[in-house]
């Protein structure tokens, strides 16, 4: 479709984020939430059909993330994945609108946002702009957090860089504080990260720490998971290991797959790493993992499991086994590796 079909009215919408205003048929939203599962544990062609009927019926969400299946599938803006991101930025997504502009829709497709005056360079990003700058100056967090990305991709260029390097705080990174003062988690977090990857002046590595925990502490008491798991980081980096290993498992215990896998393997090998500070606990270890393989069919604690296998009797193979499937597997909320809302 040309130009003709674009998209006009985006730049008119209320200023409101992109929430459906109607509830999914059960059926559908059960669908949703299983692909939205799936979508957690890693990009799958099996997740498209369980996304693609609360896609089509509406909801912005599923648009979304099912358009992030195709493009990462194939490594670019295919088709599929642009008519997509279209449609979820006819509803004034700013994420859709950015994954348009990044793959260069206005320029490869010739699907732009009408109004733009120099819609070759900018058309996408300047739409997200227009839209979500009102709701970010009136103090919705959720706007300031798109904010954040809409001018790390208008800010993208040397000078920048230069500026990140040496303290100077970008519009960027200044709206992304602002969305975790406001205490948006996902704000917090990324902050805390953005301090552990150099962002400030912190003239020792101790007041570093400090600083980015006081903003993982903030999301993880939230119960952000993607915080519980940065916690377990930024306390093992202070040598603060029983601390560390607390968090470890209460992300664990709240779906996330990295330290799910820890926990198992610890439980296997206490003397690993100073991250394990717990005692030896074979069955325990062996059906946490068993449930990871059993549910995910995954490869990583199929191989822990397989360097431990003869450490444990076929009778305490198969007592966990049967703790795993008592307590482990299904167990809510679902296992997942929290991909990040606009990452790669």
């Amino acid at each position: 479709m040309a130009k003709a079909t674009c998209l006009l009215f985006v730049l008119l919408l209320p200023l409101m984020w992109p929430l459906n205003s109607w509830a999914l048929p059960a059926d559908i939203q059960a669908a949703k939430d299983e692909g939205m599962r799936l979508y957690g544990l890693g990009i799958s062609v099996e997740t498209i059909p369980y996304l693609e009927p609360a896609a089509k019926a509406g909801d912005v969400e599923a648009m979304y993330y099912l358009a992030e299946v195709h493009r990462l599938r194939h490594m670019g803006l295919t088709t599929e994945a642009m008519e997509w991101y279209l449609k979820a930025a006819e509803q004034g997504d700013p994420y859709a609108m950015l994954r348009l502009f990044q793959g260069g829709a206005c320029i490869v497709g010739d699907r732009c946002p009408e109004g733009s005056d120099d819609w070759q360079e900018k058309g996408w990003r300047e739409a997200a702009l227009e839209i979500t700058l009102p709701k970010a100056e009136a103090g919705d967090p959720e706007a300031m957090l798109a904010m954040y990305y809409i001018y790390a991709n208008l800010d993208a260029s040397r000078l920048t860089s230069v500026y990140n390097f040496l303290g100077i705080p970008t519009r960027a990174s200044k709206w992304l504080k602002r969305a975790a003062e406001a205490g948006l988690p996902e704000a917090q977090n990324t902050w805390g990260r953005r301090i552990m990857g150099g962002r400030g002046w912190y003239f020792t590595k101790s007041r570093r720490l400090e600083a980015a925990e006081s903003w993982f502490s903030r999301a993880a008491e939230q119960g952000y998971v993607p915080a519980m798991e940065q916690m377990a980081r930024v306390n093992r980096d202070q040598e603060e290991f029983e601390a560390s290993w607390q968090w470890m498992e209460q992300a664990s215990q709240h779906g996330n797959y990295d330290s799910r896998l820890g926990v198992g393997w610890c439980y296997l090998e206490p003397d690993r790493d100073e991250r394990c500070q717990n005692e030896l606990d074979k069955i325990k270890g062996w059906a946490i993992l068993y449930s990871l393989d059993n549910e995910i069919e995954d490869s990583s604690s199929r191989s822990v499991m397989s360097w431990h296998h003869d450490e444990l009797t076929e009778s305490e193979r198969q007592e966990a086994e049967a703790l795993a499937e008592s307590e482990w597997i299904g167990r809510q909320p679902p296992i997942s590796k929290f991909p990040r809302r606009f990452g790669f």
